[in-house]
């Protein structure tokens, strides 16, 4: 309960950032896809308005991470990122449940929230509540795609969040994936990588077309991702069994991690 009182203000963080990120998802898919959009009537390429849309959503990225709440809270906006940060002991486990509930609570009253003020844009075809849906390739290539991306996802955020030189551009290099991914990935999946990303959407279009995968994808994607750093970690490091970081509530003697994210005072 202690941990739950002391915290709060970051689960609500969790919760703002998702809810902002799907917010401004659903506005740049209406305003790049909607068909009385001037944007949709000039732009005739379906790669060039998803790579509209994968700058928009790049950038929203990087004004998240880079942001003094998203600071606070680490800005994991996705359960499959918390999720590998708690197997990284970079997370206690209450609170990794707790960033995980408010990611969907967030996600899931922003996408309510739009269908609520503006239910004929999302509810039009063209943009059905930015749903994530596998592509006409089908369920297994979608999940593929979603476990790759995740995959390749977190390997750069750990691999550029521990170098000294360059963890403080880490933020950048996810926006500009997040943009590469959405122009040329999104056909196949629909380019979620986030189990709450997709709820949230699913809930209020009341479409579950291969949810389980944007699950298993992301989360096992991630885990191994998590799970190859750190072994290569402690070839390199020595046996560090804890790879403290922020909100772990534990102290490993492993001095890459608690050079750029700990520090007495936060113990």
């Amino acid at each position: 309960m202690k941990t739950l009182q002391k915290n709060w203000p970051l689960y609500l963080i969790e919760a703002w950032a998702l809810g902002t990120f799907m917010v401004s998802a659903s506005l740049v898919v209406i305003a790049v896809e909607y068909p009385a959009s001037p944007i949709r009537q000039v732009i005739d390429s379906s790669i060039v308005r998803r790579a509209l849309i994968g700058v928009a959503m790049g950038l929203t990225a990087i004004g998240l991470i880079y942001s003094g709440w998203g600071k606070q809270s680490g800005a994991h906006l996705n359960p499959a990122v918390t999720i590998a940060q708690w197997r990284l002991n970079r997370i206690s486990t209450i609170d990794a449940l707790a960033y995980i509930v408010a990611q969907f609570v967030g996600g899931s009253l922003a996408i309510a929230l739009l269908a609520w003020l503006m239910p004929s844009y999302m509810a039009h075809p063209a943009v059905n509540f930015i749903t994530t849906q596998p592509g006409p390739t089908g369920v297994w290539v979608a999940l593929a795609c979603e476990f790759l991306l995740a995959f390749g996802m977190l390997t750069l955020v750990l691999i550029l969040s521990n170098s000294v030189r360059l963890a403080p551009y880490t933020g950048y290099f996810v926006g500009l994936v997040v943009a590469l991914y959405i122009t040329f990935e999104a056909p196949f999946s629909g380019m979620s990588i986030n189990p709450a990303r997709t709820v949230s959407s699913a809930l209020s279009a009341q479409v579950w077309a291969g949810w389980w995968l944007y699950f298993i994808g992301p989360i096992t994607g991630m885990w191994l991702a998590g799970w190859l750093y750190r072994r290569r970690y402690r070839r390199r490091q020595g046996e560090c069994r804890t790879m403290a970081m922020h909100l772990s509530g534990q102290k490993s003697g492993c001095q890459t991690y608690e050079v750029l994210w700990w520090s007495e005072d936060e113990s």
